[in-house]
């Protein structure tokens, strides 16, 4: 390990460097993209998701670590480094992971889509046909949608939104008899919105495809554009925008009116970067630094195409080979035969795993219980929610029923913020009783309760997941949802939501762990028993799976009980500021991270607890903002077929030796091999447990 990677909080223990694991993180997704087991069209989608994750990796950390080199040198000296190292460390990674994505964009992907038909097309491979084809795509369908800008010294300001690409523009060689300077400049936002997509698909010849950047099929028209010109020259820029909301976390005021004013501050939030081609001449560079306020510092090298994460975009060409098979949603074994998730919920609880099996479940249990006329309140927290939310129009056509119905929404969620605003407000219409989260914390656990009066007693139901109300991203990140009535599970569901309304500390949880009320202490209490097991030489062992590891009192914790002798396993899908394998320190801890066709997003913590387990299901990592600035809920499983179905699952993923790295991203064999693939063996583990005689796949909506 590199020494420059990994920074010591005290003597006594290593730390990682977060923003170096993260990069880390990004890399195994561009290893993806870069896997020939990986079909061809998925390895391109896996690039726009390096790109995009890296988008937002500049808009949100990289602008609070230049927020903090702006400090005063009396507040820097405060903080356990020098933002300005961390910052010269993450920028030498990023250009040399920028460097890779280049290579892997024009040696392998580009490539291979050659090889299977495709060519990515630009203006200077056209012959005379498709020219004209081209032109009169652009007369016809983008020349309405550019408005170019004009820069001379009487220019005021020019202003680039974030995240867009623009075309810096510099013409030369005036027409025969056309009078005006010899050269000028311009500059013009590339309309990938208003297109409706970043690409444009030429006519296929034979079995050749043809599609190009709509940025060159501008560059090819220029001179239909400025006719006054013979000669042009036009390099892409981008500028990533502080992204942070920098308001006080806080309910009072109008925190409703406080998000839209930071949402409209994003945009113009100071740059922090701004990306440009290399090949981009010096006075085109210099005239728009000069038009737009931006600084050498904020300069970063990138290539003549910005925006890879407009590959989502990246037409398919109806050639499903080049794309991962299929695998239809599966019913849930047992849920899918009741008629009522009500009346099966009274039975027996149910764990449904996303999204593998249908997420359908949780949408028929929101709609049944807004149309039950037995069912007198509904509660909800809603973190990130589908733009057309399903769940969202169950709570209000609840509310307009005349239920009691209580909502919780995140107005903090960062980029969803503005679907949370516009739920919120039509939840309010309807006459739901609407929460704006809790002071000084962000609300980040999924949480439902429904309660139904069933013969004059009220009787609680509640969902407990690991993953949002989102019906988008629930097909694909891999997620537990618990569904239960079992009344240890809804009465501290009950006094989270309690919590929520009052506000006050003072609530007791039994089997819930709730931050920031007691979550880190009964983490701290269940790795204690573990250590004080192998202290008396019985097993002792911890399965803890989640997104990211960086608090650092649960790391040293870690590190006491790998001191003790605990086995402990660890399988981190991003951040990890642990460092396993230091002798006499973390021995006895392993680190894998799994990256695939699904994001692993579910967090479980299993304690040996010698021999009796204990699973807990979780929304939470173990981030100091998630322990001590979140409200997270960490979930028990009580019924042993429940635990068998995690554990099992689990247990596919320290077997896998397909997909899973260790913290310096190399593959880890299994010995023997064992050709586990953990996801798709989870898809046919879930597959076996529907009984025969029962259609295994949910059928698509019409």
């Amino acid at each position: 390990m590199e020494e420059e990677k990994v920074q010591t909080a005290t003597s006594h223990y290593p730390l990682m460097d977060r923003e170096l694991s993260w990069l880390a993180f990004n890399y195994r997704v561009l290893q993806e993209a870069k896997d020939p087991r990986v079909p061809l069209l998925e390895r391109v989608k896996f690039m726009a998701i390096f790109s995009s994750n890296l988008d937002e990796y500049f808009k949100v950390r990289v602008a609070t670590l230049k927020r903090l080199i702006k400090l005063n040198e009396k507040t820097r000296r405060k903080l356990q480094e020098d933002p300005s190292d961390t910052f010269g460390q993450v920028m030498q990674e990023v250009r040399r992971q920028q460097e890779e994505f280049g290579e892997v964009f024009r040696e392998g992907i580009l490539k291979d889509l050659r090889e299977h038909g495709i060519h990515l097309l630009t203006e200077h491979d056209l012959n005379p046909e498709q020219q004209e084809w081209v032109r009169a795509y652009y007369e016809k369908t983008l020349e309405p949608l550019l408005l170019p800008i004009i820069l001379d010294e009487t220019e005021t300001q020019l202003f680039l939104k974030d995240q867009t690409v623009y075309l810096g523009i510099k013409m030369w060689e005036p027409q025969a008899g056309e009078e005006g300077k010899p050269e000028r400049f311009a500059m013009l936002e590339i309309p990938t919105k208003k297109h409706g997509s970043r690409f444009v698909k030429l006519p296929t010849v034979g079995d050749k495809r043809y599609v190009m950047f709509i940025d060159d099929v501008i560059r090819l028209c220029l001179p239909l554009m400025f006719g006054a010109y013979r000669q042009f020259d036009a390099h892409a820029v981008k500028v990533s925008r502080d992204a942070e909301l920098d308001i006080e976390e806080e309910v009072s005021g109008n925190l409703m009116a406080k998000i839209r004013k930071s949402l409209k501050k994003r945009e113009t939030g100071y740059p922090a970067r701004l990306l440009y081609d290399p090949e981009t001449p010096q006075d085109l560079l210099d005239m728009m630094m000069a038009h737009t306020g931006i600084t050498q510092d904020e300069l970063v090298d990138g290539s003549k195409y910005h925006n890879f994460r407009d590959f989502f975009q990246f037409p398919d060409f109806n050639l499903p080979g080049l794309k991962y098979e299929p695998q239809p949603t599966l019913v849930h074994p047992l849920l899918e035969q009741e008629p009522s998730l009500l009346a099966a919920m009274q039975r027996q609880d149910y764990l449904v795993h996303y999204p593998y099996q249908s997420f359908d479940y949780v949408l028929r249990l929101f709609n049944e219980a807004a149309e039950d006329p037995k069912v007198t309140a509904m509660s909800a927290t809603l973190y990130r929610v589908a733009d057309d939310s399903a769940i969202a129009k169950a709570l209000a056509r609840a509310a307009k029923n005349g239920k009691l119905v209580t909502v919780v929404v995140e107005l903090k969620a960062r980029f969803d913020e503005e679907a949370n605003i516009f739920w919120a407000g039509k939840l309010q219409k309807a006459g739901a009783n609407v929460i704006y989260g809790v002071p000084d914390l962000k609300v980040h656990s999924k949480l439902g309760l429904i309660t139904r009066n069933e013969g004059g007693k009220l009787k609680s139901y509640a969902y407990l997941s690991t993953g949002n109300y989102n019906e988008d991203t629930s097909t694909i990140y891999a997620d537990h949802a618990l569904f239960t009535s079992d009344r240890r599970i809804t009465r501290d569901v009950e006094q989270v939501f309690n919590f929520f309304i009052d506000g006050q500390p003072d609530k007791e949880f039994r089997h819930l762990l709730v931050a920031p009320l007691n979550m880190r202490e009964q983490f701290v209490r269940l790795v204690d028993r573990e250590i004080r097991h192998a202290k008396k030489g019985l097993p002792a062992r911890m399965v803890l799976k989640m997104n990211a590891l960086q608090d650092e009192r649960m790391i040293k914790k870690l590190y006491a009980a790998s001191q003790a002798g605990v086995q402990i396993d660890l399988l981190v899908r991003g951040i990890c500021c642990l460092v396993p394998g230091v002798e006499g320190v973390s021995e006895n801890i392993r680190v894998r991270s799994i990256v695939d066709r699904y994001l692993e997003h579910a967090r479980v913590y299993i304690f040996h607890n010698n021999g009796e387990e204990q699973y807990y299901v979780a929304s939470a990592d173990w981030m100091t903002r998630n322990l001590n600035r979140r409200v997270e809920v960490a979930f028990p499983l009580l019924q042993p077929d429940l635990v068998e179905q995690v554990r099992t699952i689990i247990g596919l993923q320290l077997s896998d030796d397909n997909k899973a790295r260790d913290v310096a991203n190399t593959y880890i064999p299994a010995s023997p091999p064992t050709d586990v693939r953990s996801q798709y063996a989870t898809y046919n583990y879930l597959r076996s447990l529907v009984p025969e005689g029962v259609h295994p796949y949910r059928e698509k909506k019409k």
